[in-house]
């Protein structure tokens, strides 16, 4: 998808929400366990519950590799079923691969050739090579990992070198040279609150993923505050606070519910 279109659509929607697709067999309503499919099933019903109000959906496939051959048939189904009833939605493997470069071929054929994402989570840790052969397809997108929303992330990302510069803003600065803001996307928590501000002066232009809202604690307030851009800017996800917001037989309804919070908040800001 092209970077003009995810726009277009943010703007007719008047939503930049991302639904994860974060599906966990141990917290699915009990009675989808009885359908051939449980984790399609589920996936299905959300999907159909909150296309109305986001932009993306983001399979996160830790879920689906824990089920083996039956969790990644399931990830098949789901993103077939999204590219055929809502070809407008921007499809986002949340896989955060990171390899050399041979390697990364086949990571990006998987995503890109044989499953129709439109971008992939990538790691930058072992540098150009390994990013690069995402970004020899068209209209297809990198998603770097810059400054994520864990207690972790402190450990290395916001280190500094003897210029001071942190190592989350020399991810971001080096990367500007491999792709420009057509093409790649970074990463950034929505709990690192002002730190927008700080990256918006390395990467003013380019669309941040920002996951950390709702369940992690994260401020859509602070991110809109600090990250959005005259073409939004943002792709912000929630996944936790939408998929189980209830077990019983009413949890599209739920997620749906609050699917359209979100968006109501969001449309207040663009």
């Amino acid at each position: 998808m092209k970077r003009e279109a995810l726009i277009q659509q943010i703007r007719q929607k008047k939503s930049f929400l991302c639904v994860g697709l974060d599906t966990d067999l141990k917290k699915i309503p009990a009675h989808l366990l009885e359908e051939e499919d449980p984790m399609f099933a589920f996936n299905k019903a959300i999907i159909d519950a909150t296309a109305a109000h986001c932009v993306c959906y983001k399979p996160n496939l830790a879920f689906y590799e824990c089920a083996g051959l039956k969790g990644w048939m399931a990830l098949e189904k789901t993103v077939q079923y999204i590219r055929r009833h809502y070809p407008e939605q921007f499809i986002l493997a949340d896989a955060k691969r990171g390899d050399i470069g041979n390697t990364s071929e086949m990571y990006a054929q998987s995503f890109f050739e044989d499953l129709p994402f439109d971008a992939v989570t990538v790691a930058p840790y072992m540098g150009e090579d390994s990013v690069k052969p995402f970004l020899t397809y068209p209209d297809k997108w990198v998603v770097l990992l810059a400054l994520t929303s864990n207690k972790g992330s402190a450990d290395f990302q916001l280190t500094q070198d003897a210029n001071g510069e942190r190592l989350f803003e020399k991810v971001i600065r080096t990367a500007k040279t491999w792709a420009d803001e057509e093409r790649m996307m970074f990463v950034v928590g929505a709990t690192q609150g002002s730190m927008f501000a700080d990256i918006r002066k390395i990467a003013p232009n380019h669309f941040l993923l920002v996951p950390g809202v709702g369940a992690q604690g994260g401020s859509l307030a602070e991110v809109v505050r600090y990250g959005m851009t005259p073409d939004c800017g943002l792709l912000v996800n929630s996944s936790r606070q939408i998929l189980y917001a209830s077990k019983g037989m009413d949890f599209a309804l739920a997620a749906q519910k609050e699917a359209q919070k979100l968006h109501e908040e969001m449309a207040s800001y663009l």
